[in-house]
């Protein structure tokens, strides 16, 4: 892209009536920016930028805000992209996305297996038995003296 740069005669020029001129070129800067031409534009900055060298306290408000505006407002690449219409895109996707989810969720749940045999009550209480021969877990556990916990039997 074709930057136009000033130079230091200009730039000089401008700074020498920056009083009159400069305040008038940055007053609303940030609704008139995306109008004017990239000349335009990269004038205006090389004055705030040279403006901002000398002290601070003499800047108008209307300078300081343009210079904000221009290091970090919302144009060029971090002009914002979201258009009319992107938020309900956006919810609209989540709740699609949210449904095709659920909807596989139930497909696998109803094709899947029946529960596997060591979930049956006898198996469960077996192996709690088992447990108890081998003395597994002497301390808390289903072998401790006293215990009286289900073990691994569940519902």
């Amino acid at each position: 892209m074709f930057r136009a740069v000033a130079t230091r005669a200009q730039v000089g020029r401008v700074l020498g009536r920056r009083n009159a001129s400069t305040n008038v070129a940055v007053q609303n800067l940030e609704t008139r920016w995306k109008t004017l031409s990239t000349a335009e534009q990269n004038t205006i900055a090389k004055q705030l930028e040279e403006a901002q060298k000398a002290d601070w306290k003499v800047l108008s408000t209307d300078e300081k805000k343009a210079a904000y505006y221009v290091a970090f407002g919302p144009h060029g690449p971090r002009e914002p992209i979201t258009k009319p219409g992107h938020n309900g895109k956006v919810v609209g996707g989540v709740v699609a996305l949210l449904a095709a989810s659920g909807a596989l969720f139930y497909v696998i749940r109803s094709n899947g297996q029946e529960k596997p045999h060591t979930f049956n009550k006898e198996w469960q209480e077996a192996t709690n038995e088992y447990l108890k021969s081998q003395n597994s877990n002497p301390i808390s556990g289903i072998s401790s003296e006293g215990y009286k916990g289900t073990g691994y039997v569940g519902n």
